[in-house]
């Protein structure tokens, strides 16, 4: 489950297999007196992407008859329970279907998780992924509130952002821990000082309502939609809110949202173990041999041996910047998200035993949205927001000492870490609005639902409870037998099918389907 970036472990979905290579002001207006659901958008070429949405190029074309993506901007209300006042500025990228006008159902809009990932960047990074589905729809992706060109919060300036994001996450004694603490209470209150307008209105329920006024103004009846990660969060709030509303919807790398954020943490601390198993035995059943180890457990012997040893002494990084126990730490979970970034994995653990932490330290900027310019998205700030908003929970180091037995237990390399972040929301200037998401959705069409065995970021188990939170005739498990964040990207042949199926065509698969 997401939570605040001590380690931003299901903070990014299918983007973060993007290593680096890959501000606007809070956007809010007075209000006139038109009907929001009435505006007409205005599309136009879009520019390159913001620093808050990761800087870069614009969007290259797409291949074949209109194949240029288009960006606009749309009004929603800076708060919902007030609609006739102050507005913001969503930002909405758009290609539109390439299919014949007749066979359009409509828009599909995507949510790529985090909270904090910009949709805007991401969906072209990977529309010929979506190629298939964009024969029927226009493919709509969006900046969610908070993130990117969509009122972005803020907090640390890149150069504070580096620090924090170096220090010790790990505490081993008193003072270490008081230093965890007041590094966190000095980022919670730059994110009141500089985004303290827009930080009441970054929960989930607000962004539903958002995804409800997009519908609405794109001339779509239902909403039709592809959550991954948090998106499936995002989805399941949807449905609750506003299920006659459904329309074809898949949910891909599944939140678990029967669990708070103890629950959550240390199931993700399973999961990246889980993945870090899988990784080392795949690693040693290579015929050319296993670079970083002589058997599964050695490779996790020898990388436990890495991170004790970065604890006490830094190897040199990305010039100037030194490899910490904790950078390191964020890098290795990076890779663990896709099984084409294990290759990368090995390769930064060569280089790491051998005092060097640059390909490590990649991976890590990569996982928090650090260019290599040295400037952050602020992936970070709207991470942090939208979770501290949503979950009720405030732990404190007591709380946090009380459970490390239990996470060490789930995870040897990554339990610590994941206990530790449990901190980043106490002395959150906003209090938080549930333990947990209430996705129940009686009434509303059929959601798929795809759980991957080997998902380290939102394990297997949250597709299950999904479904059944959903209730009774509302989602639909599929199993993809695999490994990595996420199933559609993967390709695999049986997954896409069932999607395909089911967007294109209405035609929903068996419950309890396996891919493999």
């Amino acid at each position: 489950m997401p939570h605040p970036f001590r380690l931003p472990a299901a903070a990014l979905t299918v983007c973060a297999v993007l290593l680096p290579a890959l501000l606007t002001g809070c956007g809010a207006g007075d209000r006139d007196d038109e009907d929001l659901t009435e505006q007409e958008l205005s599309w136009e070429d879009c520019p390159a992407p913001s620093q808050a949405q990761g800087g870069g190029s614009a969007p290259s074309p797409l291949p074949g008859d209109r194949g240029e993506w288009s960006c606009a901007t749309m009004k929603a209300p800076l708060n919902w329970d007030e609609p006739d006042g102050d507005t913001i500025d969503l930002a909405l990228i758009r290609a539109v279907s390439s299919g014949p006008a007749s066979e359009r159902i409509g828009s599909l809009i995507f949510n790529f998780g985090g909270p904090g990932v910009s949709g805007v960047t991401t969906l072209p990074a990977f529309g010929p992924d979506y190629a298939r589905l964009r024969t029927r729809y226009d493919l709509v992706g969006f900046d969610p509130r908070g993130v990117g060109r969509s009122a972005p919060a803020k907090c640390l300036d890149d150069r504070q952002l580096d620090a924090y994001l170096q220090q010790d996450a790990t505490p081993d004694d008193n003072a270490e821990r008081t230093e965890l603490v007041d590094d966190t209470e000095e980022f919670n209150a730059a994110c009141e000082k500089n985004s303290g307008r827009i930080l009441p209105h970054v929960r989930t329920t607000d962004a539903a309502r958002d995804l409800d006024l997009m519908r609405q103004v794109l001339g779509d009846e239902k909403l039709h939609y592809f959550g991954v990660s948090y998106g499936t969060e995002l989805g399941g709030v949807y449905a609750h809110l506003f299920p006659k509303k459904v329309g074809r919807a898949v949910f891909d790398a599944v939140v678990n949202p029967a669990e708070n954020a103890e629950e959550g943490s240390l199931g993700q601390a399973r999961g990246f173990q889980l993945a870090l198993d899988n990784y080392a035995e795949h690693c040693v059943s290579q015929p050319e041999g296993c670079p970083v180890g002589d058997s599964a457990q050695d490779v996790q012997d020898r990388i436990a041996g890495l991170l004790k040893d970065l604890d006490a002494r830094p190897i040199p990084g990305v010039f100037p910047r030194e490899l910490t126990q904790t950078v390191a730490t964020s890098g290795i979970a990076q890779a663990l998200y896709s099984q084409k970034l294990w290759e990368f994995l090995t390769q930064g653990l060569e280089q790491a035993y051998d005092g060097d932490g640059t390909i490590l330290m990649l991976l890590s900027d990569s996982m928090t949205g650090r260019g290599e310019n040295g400037e952050y998205s602020n992936l970070v700030a709207a991470n942090t927001a939208v979770n501290c908003a949503d979950r009720k929970a405030r732990h404190t180091p007591a709380d946090v000492e009380r459970r490390l037995p239990e996470f060490r237990a789930a995870s040897r390399l990554f339990g610590d870490y994941m206990a530790w972040g449990l901190t980043g929301c106490t002395g959150w200037a906003v209090p938080g609005a549930a333990e947990d998401p209430d996705v129940s959705a009686p009434g509303a069409a059929p959601i798929l639902v795809i759980g991957n065995t080997g998902d380290p970021a939102t394990p297997y188990e949250g597709a299950r409870r999904m479904v059944e939170e959903l209730g009774a005739g509302v989602g639909v498990e599929l199993t993809y037998e695999g490994q990595g964040h996420g199933a559609y990207t993967s390709k695999n042949r049986c997954v896409q099918q069932a999607v395909h199926g089911y967007l294109l065509d209405g035609k929903v698969p068996a419950a309890g389907t396996v891919c493999s």
